[in-house]
């Protein structure tokens, strides 16, 4: 078995988690929640979410990676026997996600090809995505064939996955300075363009003063902590992963606030490209903010495209912008990817002892090959329930049964233990509270909630058939893997 790995400095694994921490959900799905939910009013719950349980959990999960010096299942194997299926499900869950963020990957990697022509300056930016990009069928089992473009980007797309994690963290460390300060210096610049263009005060107005009235709307805190967990990357054993290449002196607890602050500050300042934006719109278009539609996929490759293209300056500003925006969600996309991935075989290399080398290669192409499902003409409904499923469903669970396992059946106070242990600064009571009383609170909230709105209004409007299939199916193909792999010995029992 090779030897473990290690972060070759205390900077190193800090850029790391960042990188994995700061992905897609920072540059869109943020300003789109934030959108839907009452513009600067979602700032302040987003904020104590971060505090009371982004903070608390993310310590918790690198703390054990490092305490046991093992992926999720094994680290919470040796917790309570009990506890490695938990694990599991968190890997499950990483590789579903996995399988389509390198799809909506290579939907940006095809986008910078497109943007040295912009063809958004000529054709709205919604129908080229819908039906020139990915070239929409009409229903999730009308797959209707591989759209070419989408296939060989996301093949190259895997390419570079794999390039980034063949060695383990030594290739992790070689990209981090390309996946973290890139995208910050590019979006700084679309920052400063996106605040200077006429009306994007307005929409900056909207994003930073409050609507007061919306905190009283419980769904408001619900999406809050929702995001929180989405974007720090805890509870699919990424974190743990990451933890466990730490050196036993790691000072942990002062790292876990280092690194939401820099998530959640990132998020913060992308929020200004895109309400600058968003008001530009709205002041060319006259249309007022609130009434305007613009989240998750479709805020990223049709609004900003309409927003680039209706910028002054003419065709070669347009692709200039067009190209510095989707680099930015290139580089972001393949950060949060390969992060997830990493923490995937991590868990298997940990789990059956084989080399970093071969397990990255075998699950890049075994990952590349189950996305391919979301390289048809049907691909983008495939993304659209899964992800819905995956992150507002499975994530949530795995916190509820994550916390509970951990807070009440193993003991807080011992998990406390672990996490202070040769840290200088320590965690007290308050950490005990958020984690056995309030997050497993909020979670049994958002997970009962969830299910609710779910059997009362069906997602999307989806038929129930899709809905069985690539959402709830997804959920019991991760439960039962779950629950397979705690029968197979790990290397160190073999």
């Amino acid at each position: 078995m090779e030897k473990r790995d290690t972060w070759n400095s205390r900077f190193t694994f800090i850029m790391a988690a960042v990188a994995s921490a700061v992905g897609l959900g920072n540059m869109w799905r943020f300003p789109g929640i934030v959108y839907q939910n009452g513009g600067g009013a979602f700032l302040i719950p987003y904020f104590i979410a971060i505090v009371t349980a982004g903070i608390p959990l993310l310590a918790m999960e690198i703390s054990i990676g490092k305490h046991f010096q093992a992926g999720a299942p094994i680290a919470l194997k040796n917790l309570n026997p009990k506890f490695e299926w938990i694990g599991w499900l968190g890997v499950g869950t990483a590789s579903c996600i996995a399988s389509y963020y390198s799809t909506v990957l290579a939907w940006v990697i095809y986008y910078v090809y497109l943007s040295f022509t912009s063809p958004w300056m000529y054709k709205p930016a919604a129908d080229i995505f819908m039906n020139h990009a990915l070239q929409v069928s009409s229903g999730m089992f009308d797959i209707g064939g591989f759209v070419p473009c989408v296939l060989i980007a996301m093949i190259i797309g895997w390419f570079f996955i794999w390039i980034c994690i063949r060695n383990g963290v030594d290739s992790v460390s070689s990209v981090l300075n390309y996946v973290v300060t890139v995208p910050l210096l590019l979006l700084v610049i679309m920052i400063v363009r996106a605040v200077t263009l006429p009306g994007a005060i307005d929409g900056i107005y909207y994003y930073l003063v409050p609507d007061w009235s919306k905190l009283l709307n419980p769904s408001v805190w619900a999406a809050a902590y929702g995001q929180v967990f989405f974007s720090l990357s805890i509870l699919f054993s990424i974190m743990v992963a990451y933890g466990s290449y730490l050196p036993k002196d790691a000072p942990v607890t002062s790292d876990s606030i280092i690194i939401a602050l820099a998530d959640a500050f990132i998020s913060f300042i992308a929020g200004f490209a895109c309400f600058g934006s968003l008001g530009y719109l709205s002041h060319i278009q006259n249309t007022p903010i609130s009434e305007m539609t613009h989240s998750g996929i479709m805020l990223a490759f049709a609004t900003y495209p309409t927003a680039i293209a209706a910028m002054p300056g003419g065709k070669w500003m347009v692709i200039l912008f067009s190209l510095i925006f989707f680099i930015i969600l290139f580089t972001l996309a393949l950060g949060s990817v390969f992060s997830i991935v990493a923490g995937v075989t991590t868990s298997f290399k940990d789990k059956f002892g084989t080399s970093k080398r071969k397990t990255a290669t075998f699950f890049c192409v075994v990952g590349c090959l189950i996305a391919m499902i979301y390289t048809t003409k049907a691909g983008l409904y495939w993304v659209d329930v899964v992800d819905h499923f995956m992150n507002d469903f499975n994530l949530i669970a795995i916190g509820l049964i994550e916390t509970v396992a951990l807070g009440w059946i193993y003991g807080a106070d011992k998990v406390l233990d672990i996490i202070n242990k040769d840290c200088k600064y320590k965690y007290g009571k308050s950490w005990i509270f958020c984690i056995k009383y309030l997050c497993p609170i909020v979670f049994a909230t958002i997970v009962g909630s969830y299910l609710i709105e779910n059997i009362k209004h069906p997602y999307g409007g989806y038929p129930l058939s899709n809905l069985l299939v690539a959402g709830w199916g997804f959920v019991c193909v991760t439960i039962v893997f779950s629950i397979l792999m705690t029968f197979f010995k790990d290397v160190k029992n073999q």
